[in-house]
């Protein structure tokens, strides 16, 4: 466990808390980035292969089609989930996942907490904070991160209260997109048998065969893993459970939510803006500031 089990005394001291902490910030202290080289590699291969389903789904299916009706209607919902599917992800990255702020562990801090002399609290000797109940230390962000579920180097974040909704979210439109290709793929398989591959694509046979093979490959490993973590995650947030709880079987000592509410706190009370990644929940209860980021 990455704390220390601390007691409030008048011996206890310790620097100044205040300002704004510009740690994992960027576009001038707006947006938050996490400065990892694993994750951003992660990150710009996963935004290649989007490009890449674009291109072979547009170029070689949907534009060369001669049934507009069908290509029309597709196009419209390829475009859709592809747009909301990125959109997540960049709200994801980029969105505070819920970073308590350094450094808070001071004395004067403390006081402003409401904690009394001897009264016991857990402090994390990592980043000198004190922990949040359900708070866990994330290596990569340098940071204890509150209801932290997992890192993800594919969004280069931790998942974890105040963005759990947007990475919902994307594993859902992922997990639509790569459905909605590999119907287009079985589709076009089916169009460019039936003519020989001579008129079903603008490039040659053996590059057809590449690209919709490599498609293929890349929705169903899409598919699968997006499918599998997004069942994960419903399952830890219908339990009130978070990823490094289940991991750790951690004994539950917060009241647990009910379904309704544990759903609600992550995106809010029900409505079309539960599938939006541009809005955010309704329903967020913050115990305590301090323990927020400014």
């Amino acid at each position: 466990m990455n704390y220390s089990y601390s007691a409030l005394s008048h011996n206890g001291g310790g620097g100044g808390f205040g300002g704004v902490d510009q740690h994992n910030r960027c576009c001038g202290n707006k947006a938050w980035c996490v400065k990892d080289i694993c994750g951003i590699v992660c990150v710009v291969m996963t935004w290649l292969l989007i490009l890449f389903a674009e291109f072979v789904v547009m170029r070689l299916i949907l534009l060369p089609s001669n049934y507009t009706v069908f290509s029309t209607i597709n196009m419209i919902i390829f475009q859709a989930l592809a747009f909301l599917a990125f959109a997540s992800h960049i709200r994801t990255m980029l969105s505070d996942p819920g970073a308590v702020p350094r450094g808070n562990a001071t004395k004067e801090m403390i006081e402003q907490m409401g904690y009394r002399e001897g009264q016991m609290f857990y402090k994390c000797p990592k980043c000198c904070s004190i922990k949040p109940e359900r708070a866990h230390h994330c290596s990569v962000c340098q940071r204890c991160i509150r209801k932290m579920d997992h890192h993800c180097p594919w969004v280069n974040n931790c998942v974890g209260e105040s963005n759990q909704k947007y990475f919902v979210l994307f594993t859902f439109y992922i997990a639509s997109i790569s459905v909605h290709t590999l119907f287009l793929v079985l589709t076009q398989f089916a169009e460019c048998v039936k003519n020989d591959w001579r008129t079903c694509s603008p490039y040659s046979p053996p590059a057809t065969i590449f690209l919709l093979l490599f498609l293929t490959f890349e929705g169903l490993m899409f598919g699968i893993f997006t499918i599998i973590m997004l069942a994960t995650q419903l399952t830890a947030i219908l339990n009130d459970q978070t990823g490094i709880e289940q991991l750790k079987k951690e004994e539950a000592r917060w009241a647990k939510k009910s379904r309704l509410k544990s759903i609600q706190s992550v995106f809010g009370r029900f409505s079309l803006a539960w599938f939006s990644p541009f809005t955010e929940p309704s329903c967020r209860t913050r115990f305590n500031s301090h323990f927020y980021s400014v």
